[in-house]
């Protein structure tokens, strides 16, 4: 019922819905899937400015490239923090391959999406999945990290190094290592930022099942955007203390 409602919503999510299966599976477990990730990208954009203009004082515009290419690669990290964790229908039977391979395969496919996924008919965990996922969903966070950081800290190296060849200035601060920054990014999603939001998921599960939340669903709302509020203020300047201690900026 909830999938034949989403088809007849106003366009682009309706067509969205009907040819994105991904997306369709994801608002069908958890209609407010995409209100988190427009809230999470919203939230993290501010916050990181925030974050950074504090930690980098009056070194920040000196700085701005570096700021620039984390507020870029943070926006595609936001999506990609929500939706690998969220929750998802399971339509129709999977098809398993043969071997290791295939096995390793349908045993990811049966973790939860997090540590803290709430069971449905039909979709059961046990305590061993519930710490694989987290294991899991790490490797994961660490491999977007790292390709994001690659891509984000490239482009940011390719503009300092082109403004340097036009000016030149006693204020400016070295170009950071790019496989280096990449690393940096991979372990702090790996450790810090999947950590931080599978508690963000299992703090949102707790809100959304109370009987208040579900008779005043703004409530459930409000909660969102100030857990995740306080989540990005921490992990922002987080980040830059890791950043700065690890020698990349």
């Amino acid at each position: 019922m909830r999938y034949l409602e989403m088809q007849g919503s106003v366009w682009p999510l309706g067509f969205l819905i009907r040819h994105c299966s991904m997306l369709r599976n994801w608002m069908i477990a958890d209609p407010a899937f995409l209100f988190k990730v427009g809230t999470e990208i919203v939230i993290d954009s501010c916050c990181a400015t925030f974050a950074e203009v504090q930690k980098r004082g009056k070194d920040f515009w000196n700085e701005f490239e570096l700021y620039a290419a984390d507020l870029l690669v943070g926006v595609v990290v936001d999506i990609a923090l929500v939706g690998m964790l969220a929750p998802y229908a399971r339509i129709g039977r999977q098809t398993v391959s043969t071997g290791v391979l295939g096995r390793f395969q349908h045993a990811c496919r049966n973790l939860p999406s997090s540590v803290f996924e709430a069971e449905r008919p039909g979709c059961r965990f046990s305590v061993k999945q519930r710490i694989a996922a987290y294991f899991y969903k790490g490797i994961l966070y660490g491999a977007v990290g790292f390709g994001c950081g690659i891509v984000g800290q490239g482009i940011a190296n390719t503009i300092m190094t082109a403004k340097r060849s036009v000016t030149k200035s006693d204020d400016d601060v070295p170009v950071p290592p790019l496989v280096k920054s990449a690393a940096l990014w991979g372990v702090f999603l790996a450790f810090s930022s999947n950590t931080r939001y599978q508690i963000v998921n299992g703090l949102e599960r707790v809100v959304e099942a109370s009987p208040l939340a579900k008779n005043v669903p703004p409530i459930a709302m409000a909660f969102t955007v100030g857990v995740r509020f306080a989540n990005n203020i921490y992990g922002g300047m987080q980040f830059v203390d890791w950043a700065k201690w690890s020698g990349v900026q």
